[in-house]
């Protein structure tokens, strides 16, 4: 029997998750021979399509929006914007409770919890709590799933610097073009619970990749400096004449330290993407931030309260632009 495993695509924590959660399914439950993967990404309209699930076997999303399909058997996630709607969210908590107050009949296959900083560190916990799993060999991967997912670096340079072998392979995850059809991503999975992140990092087919992407990691601080303004806190940019799949987002923070928010706009093969984020290390208490997250809902998008997205479709530029002055604009207006 098989397991499809779900997972946020181009996010080491997605990927890590997913990862844990093969390693977490084989050691701890034991009903499938074999796993198979497929990335979810944010994008405008339906993000999973129900012809997806396999009809056999088991279904799992990590780190990624619930589903309300029969088909789901198991669920991670740490997201403030977890539930597409209303009736998700219900659906979720009638599994989770009976009427009579006992675990409903999901409480031990579905879980969420917006306050794990990554849905890594939400798995092991979950599966070293609930299913007695020894999660002391993964620590190394945990660590590093916490500080890419939270943003937990010492500084903007230990973030943009790509000195670890963590900032290279989150790099080669976000931003590695499939090679022949082949997702790199799909490739690494089962490797991060199996060896360290300096070996998974050494293995031929991440190597290929490594130096290409280097030096587009060096471009893109180019054309982010060369775009990027800072006004009232707020760093803005357009880089959409300049499709793109990905790039550090802390890139801004970077050049512009005493930036309280960022404003991106890009453009890749399949959407507009409005990016807003807090600056990691602002001065400003937490009191007085805005939840991001709260913001990019209004939009259809979600996040957490520090960092969040928007999709619109490619052809929707325009409106895409449009959210980006609104929310520029009202982040503005909290500058103090």
């Amino acid at each position: 029997m098989n397991c499809r495993v779900f997972y946020h695509d181009r996010c080491f924590d997605g990927a890590c998750s997913a990862s844990l959660f093969t390693r977490f399914h084989r050691e701890c439950i034991g009903t499938v021979d074999s796993f198979e993967y497929q990335g979810l990404v944010h994008r405008a309209g339906s993000l999973m399509e129900e012809g997806w699930f396999a009809t056999e076997g088991e279904n799992a999303i990590v780190d990624f929006k619930y589903s309300a399909s029969p088909r789901l058997t198991w669920w991670f996630d740490h997201h403030q914007s977890a539930f597409l709607d209303a009736a998700d969210e219900a659906h979720f908590r009638a599994g989770q409770l009976n009427p009579d107050g006992t675990p409903g009949p999901l409480a031990m296959r579905q879980f969420f919890d917006p306050l794990y900083i990554s849905c890594t560190g939400f798995l092991s916990h979950i599966a070293s709590t609930k299913f007695g799993m020894d999660i002391a060999p993964l620590k190394e991967l945990i660590h590093w799933a916490n500080i890419v997912d939270g943003a937990k670096y010492e500084s903007a340079e230990a973030a943009v610097g790509m000195r670890e072998a963590a900032m290279k392979l989150t790099m080669v995850i976000e931003s590695a073009s499939d090679a022949d059809g082949k997702s790199i991503t799909k490739r690494i999975i089962p490797l991060l619970t199996e060896m360290s992140l300096d070996d998974v990092l050494a293995q031929p087919f991440i190597q290929a990749e490594l130096g290409p992407l280097l030096d587009r990691h060096w471009q893109g601080l180019e054309l982010i400096r060369e775009r990027a303004q800072l006004d009232r806190g707020v760093i803005t940019f357009d880089i959409t004449d300049q499709p793109t799949e990905g790039y550090s987002k802390f890139i801004p923070y970077y050049l512009y330290p005493e930036a309280t928010y960022v404003v991106g706009l890009s453009k890749s093969s399949f959407r507009c993407k409005v990016s807003v984020g807090t600056n990691p290390w602002t001065k400003k208490p937490a009191s007085e931030l805005v939840n991001l997250a709260a913001i990019c809902e209004r939009y259809g998008g979600g996040g957490h309260a520090r960092v969040g997205a928007i999709s619109f479709p490619v052809e929707q530029e325009a409106e895409a632009r449009k959210a980006t002055a609104e929310i520029v604009a009202e982040l503005r207006a909290t500058d103090r």
